[in-house]
């Protein structure tokens, strides 16, 4: 009997073709990748997304929230003012009036040290003024005034007065006489100067000043039944123009062009407006 020949279950290493043998070496590309890099970045793994939501929500609930808010604050804005609109057309209001109708000087006096290291001023003011209120709808609560009188156009400090407090009703008006602005104090040389230039501008003028008269207050004002909380005001009245009087006979300005304006006095902290 012949025996079988089994082929080998071993592939052979080496194979022939074309009665050339080849050989396959393991690439390098086999052998580094069983090799460990310690600068070669991890593999991504995708985190999850509970924080992004969760981050995400908050900026929206936060932009809702502002969202909402300057809608609020529009809003009450915009229902203001179509209120005072409203009250605005319904009352007219006006402002109050003031009218300073004549004033006289009894003294202006400005005297000099020898050396001219100091200088003095005396003065005595007396003044009549009427105050009106325009309005129809509207009454007005006044706190007392504090009357001051300066030099119109450098706003050297000539004296101060009061007013008392009072109260006028609807188109009404009060006037109050010998209303006594009094001064004396030390001026520097700065005011001394601009109040002698004020004193000699015309040959044909010597001896005269422009004055300016300023009042200062607190009004509350009466609408029905309501009332509202006290408000600052200040009344200026320029284009008053006054002579030094020779002995004790009083000089009396001329007042005829003179205007007032009431302004309103708005105190924030420090600030004045």
């Amino acid at each position: 009997m012949s025996d079988k020949v089994f082929p080998s279950s071993k592939p052979a290493a080496n194979a022939t073709t074309n009665n050339a043998t080849t050989n396959n070496p393991p690439t390098a590309a086999t052998n580094k990748s069983h090799l460990y890099n310690p600068t070669s970045r991890p593999p991504y793994r995708p985190q999850p997304h509970t924080r992004r939501h969760r981050s995400r929500s908050g900026r929206n609930i936060c932009c809702c929230c502002c969202f909402w808010t300057i809608l609020t604050i529009l809003l009450l804005l915009l229902l203001a003012s179509i209120a005072g609109a409203a009250l605005y057309i319904l009352y007219r209001p006006h402002r109050p009036t003031f009218t300073i109708t004549s004033l006289r000087i009894h003294r202006l006096n400005l005297t000099t040290s020898p050396d001219s290291s100091s200088s003095h001023l005396s003065t005595l003011f007396n003044l009549t003024v009427i105050s009106k209120n325009p309005n129809s709808h509207i009454s007005l609560d006044y706190e007392p005034f504090t009357v001051s009188a300066l030099s119109d156009g450098n706003d050297v400090f000539l004296g101060n007065g009061t007013l008392p407090a009072f109260s006028l009703s609807k188109k009404n008006q009060t006037s109050f006489r010998n209303v006594v602005i009094s001064g004396s104090n030390d001026l520097d040389v700065d005011a001394v100067n601009s109040l002698r230039s004020d004193l000699k501008k015309k040959k044909s003028e010597i001896g005269s000043v422009m004055l300016k008269i300023e009042m200062d207050t607190k009004v509350k004002m009466k609408v029905g039944g309501l009332k509202t909380k006290k408000v600052g005001i200040r009344v200026t009245c320029d284009g008053i123009k006054g002579s030094i009087p020779k002995g004790k006979i009083p000089t009396v300005a001329v007042t005829a062009n003179s205007k007032c304006k009431a302004d309103l006095r708005i105190k924030i902290w420090r600030w004045t407006f």
